[in-house]
């Protein structure tokens, strides 16, 4: 048997920009995604604490160190600048495999959307 099991998680970033007229997708430092294991295209859910918003796209590389965090597209209506996220990843594995993973977590400097040194 299958679960679908919390893989990555950038918790408590900062909305930098939002782009409407845009295809779609969340552009995150590349940093950031180094950090949490997060590759170019892969589905992420966002989830917007300060007004509750859920929805899912996908990550597009942005510039490493910008601390850059863009929400693209339609969901762009979801966020307003300087919200503050959550950016989570899944992944299937066997059941037994599941009971001992550990999922990248990283809790960036929400300031500045990088790395706490």
């Amino acid at each position: 048997m299958e679960i679908k099991v919390l893989k990555s998680k950038l918790h408590c970033v900062k909305i930098t920009q939002a782009e409407l007229d845009y295809i779609g997708s969340i552009t995150i430092d590349e940093d950031l995604m180094d950090a949490a294991n997060l590759i170019e295209n892969e589905q992420v859910h966002i989830l917007n604490k300060n007004n509750g918003e859920r929805f899912i796209t996908y990550v597009i590389k942005g510039k490493r160190n910008s601390g850059v965090i863009c929400i693209n597209g339609p969901a762009a209506l979801k966020v307003n600048l300087g919200d503050v996220i959550i950016v989570l990843s899944y992944a299937s594995m066997d059941f037994e495999k599941a009971k001992s993973f550990r999922p990248w977590v990283v809790f960036p400097d929400t300031a500045t959307n990088t790395l706490k040194k």
